[in-house]
């Protein structure tokens, strides 16, 4: 069986690790499509000699966002492999112009993270969602709800929950992080006593509402470490001397500044998530969430850009005494691999 997978930015490339050691342990040829989207040296590095993860096959350098101009690039890489499946993460464009690759050649499509929702059209990440599993033959939810979320839309493909592959990729890099990472040293924090904070959707970078969010962050005491995309930095203004504006940071300092930060402030799908699995309350800079069951569990509350919520948030912050496990054990990989077989090749 041969398994085209498409990867666009960071959050792919570090959710396709666990799934390449998975489709290679299956005795799944993996054809690796990277758009180029988003690259990030440290992170290549790291698959390729620490992991041993074969290069992607194709690399199409493309840089951009506009699914328009990847898509032909996907879909002649997918029209010269002929592969069985073509597999796809999440909710980016390059998830989307993957997927109507897949379908226009009639290659059958598989979805990690189906049936996420956040009820915000708004977002494009919210309709590319919806896009792609109304055309994906296999739906890989991550939990119950985005299983009810899928057969409510009444999807055409078959849903199987395995859990979150982000987890297992946590599991994968957490010992890395630890032994590798000197973040926190560079920072100049301690363990516990400083807020990470990132900021990087469209929505958020736009000057009005990242002023709201800039005079939350001013109003905060404690240090706050915030690694900012590009388009931020570009457009950031104003902020207070305790917090340190840098670059943004690799997967394992963001490990290291995640997994030991009193609290996160994010508008990240992914480090809600990671919030939650490394014990670390979050506030979100959101009207509303696609984890809606970090909210539900008291981990996670959503603030939007209003700074008296955020400054409230933030100092009244902590993690239940009961958490209950989410999103999967750490098996999600191992289990997509195996749903991959039941139906026959073309």
């Amino acid at each position: 069986m041969r398994v085209l997978t498409v990867v666009g930015n960071r959050p792919q490339f570090i959710k396709s690790a666990p799934m390449s050691i998975a489709l290679r342990a299956a005795g799944i040829e993996e054809i690796g499509v990277h758009t180029g989207q988003h690259y990030d040296h440290e992170l290549s590095q790291l698959f390729f000699d620490e992991l041993q993860l074969p290069e992607p096959r194709h690399r199409l350098d493309l840089h951009t966002s506009d699914p328009e101009q990847m898509r032909p690039r996907i879909a002649e890489t997918v029209a010269s492999e002929r592969p069985d499946w073509v597999l796809v993460y999440g909710d980016t464009n390059s998830t989307l112009a993957g997927a109507q690759a897949a379908v226009a050649d009639g290659v059958r499509l598989a979805h990690v993270e189906a049936g996420l929702r956040s009820g915000d059209l708004s977002m494009p990440e919210e309709r590319n969602r919806i896009d792609v599993d109304a055309v994906s033959d296999l739906l890989f939810a991550p939990d119950l709800r985005s299983r009810q979320t899928l057969e409510r839309e009444e999807v055409r493909g078959r849903i199987e929950v395995v859990g979150d592959v982000m987890r297992d990729a946590l599991d994968l890099f957490s010992p890395l992080a630890r032994e590798r990472s000197a973040a926190l040293e560079r920072y100049g924090v301690e363990p516990g006593e400083y807020l990470l904070c990132t900021v990087h959707r469209e929505a958020n970078v736009r000057p009005e509402r990242l002023a709201r969010i800039v005079e939350g962050l001013n109003r905060l005491e404690e240090p706050i470490v915030f690694p900012a995309h590009p388009r931020t930095r570009a457009v950031l203004d104003g902020l207070a001397p305790h917090v340190q504006v840098s670059e943004p940071v690799g997967y394992l300092d963001l490990l290291a500044l995640a997994s030991q930060a009193r609290v996160i402030l994010t508008d990240s799908g992914g480090l809600q998530k990671e919030a939650y699995w490394h014990g670390v309350p979050c506030v979100t800079l959101r009207p509303s969430t696609e984890w809606v069951d970090t909210v539900d569990a008291g981990a996670n509350v959503l603030v939007d850009d209003d700074p008296d919520r955020l400054v409230a948030a933030v100092g009244a912050a902590h993690m239940p005494t009961e958490r209950p496990a989410l999103y999967g054990d750490g098996d999600a990989a191992e289990r997509i691999a195996a749903s991959l077989y039941p139906s026959a090749p073309r």
